[in-house]
């Protein structure tokens, strides 16, 4: 008798886990890919996923179906990850996705088709009209197949016996793991990176503790879709690339002009841009000074005009002028010396 009301209450307590939703970076969520969405609209999102109050830019997804990780994929009932992202990305305002995948090909042929003659007069199937992709995402998943939680070892040991071994080996968390990186597809810089995680429980293997006869009652919820916990993963990681991305501000550059011009760890030997003298014009003075030089020229008799703190041809005129007068190089640029020099001359 007692052995019947302990497998009653662990039938109850199995549909209760049964029941639960993956949990997407530690929150409960019903489900992590739901809804649909039409250009700036969207039905049924998911309510924890994060949005942006306007599009952030062009997205293409690019899947490394290479990749070692991408093997796995079919053993948990997702063939490709690209979609659920593309309905993350769409729903969640933050960008305009653009096809780059397997979709291209029909995109080629339907042009294939037009420069045949095939297609109907009107079709405007015609050039220019392609929208480029500001930015491509990569996604890549981390599995752990393991009881990571420890629950079915816990249980086991203290009910022990056939029942507890069973319980041990059949009841386990599953957890990923994924990383998601966008890249801006002008420079190649990588702009963001994000990790996210998911866990939901496995309840495998224990409908052998009722026997044949019972496992028709628990099929419903002997396992947990390992699918559901990976896209629970990517939702995550979505999620946290769109809060940093909504905070993003620019890498200062390393090189003396720019990104890719020379680092700051220099290698004996070595020339880079950081080591030899930059050939790149140093950057001119800011407005005001520009205004006051034009206010100091017109009061020397250097005609430039109202002073409005943009270096025109006028300007440029009369600096090479005032540099030519004061055996300056005459460059008809507003350097350090020449300023300094009308500073002098005018008594400012």
């Amino acid at each position: 008798m007692k052995k019947i009301l302990f497998l009653i209450m662990v039938s109850l307590i199995l549909t209760a886990c049964a029941g639960m939703p993956a949990i997407t970076g530690g929150h409960d969520s019903k489900s992590a890919a739901t809804g649909s969405a039409a250009g700036a609209h969207s039905e049924g999102a998911n309510a924890a996923l994060e949005r942006c109050s306007g599009p952030i830019g062009t997205l293409a997804i690019h899947e490394d179906r290479y990749a070692y990780w991408y093997s796995y994929l079919g053993r948990y009932g997702i063939q490709s990850t690209v979609p659920v992202l593309r309905l993350f990305a769409q729903q969640s305002g933050c960008f305009v996705v653009v096809e780059r995948g397997r979709g291209m090909s029909n995109v080629k042929e339907e042009r294939q088709l037009q420069a045949s003659g095939e297609l109907r007069q009107g079709s405007n199937f015609g050039k220019g009209q392609m929208v480029s992709a500001d930015y491509t995402m990569t996604p890549t998943l981390i599995f752990n197949d393991r009881n990571t939680a420890g629950i079915g070892s816990a249980i086991g040991g203290v009910i022990g016996g056939r029942i507890g071994a069973t319980l041990g080996s059949g009841l386990k968390v599953k957890s990923a793991q994924s990383m998601l990186t966008l890249v801006d597809n002008r420079s190649t810089v990588q702009v963001a990176v994000a990790e996210g995680s998911s866990k939901g429980m496995d309840v495998g293997g224990i409908a052998g503790l009722f026997g044949s006869s019972a496992s028709g009652v628990l099929g419903a919820y002997t396992r947990t879709p390992e699918g559901k916990v990976i896209v629970g993963a990517m939702m995550d990681a979505f999620n946290n690339m769109v809060k940093a991305v909504r905070n993003y501000a620019p890498q200062a550059a390393s090189g003396p002009a720019g990104h890719g011009t020379g680092g700051k760890l220099q290698v004996d030997g070595a020339t880079t841009p950081a080591a030899v003298k930059s050939t790149v014009a140093p950057a001119g003075p800011d407005k005001a000074t520009v205004k006051e030089v034009q206010a100091l020229l017109n009061k020397m008799g250097f005609n430039v005009g109202t002073p409005d703190g943009i270096p025109g041809q006028k300007t440029k005129q009369a600096v090479s002028s005032f540099q030519k007068m004061s055996g300056l190089p005459v460059t008809g640029n507003l350097d350090a010396a020449t300023i300094a020099k009308l500073r002098e001359v005018s008594g400012n």
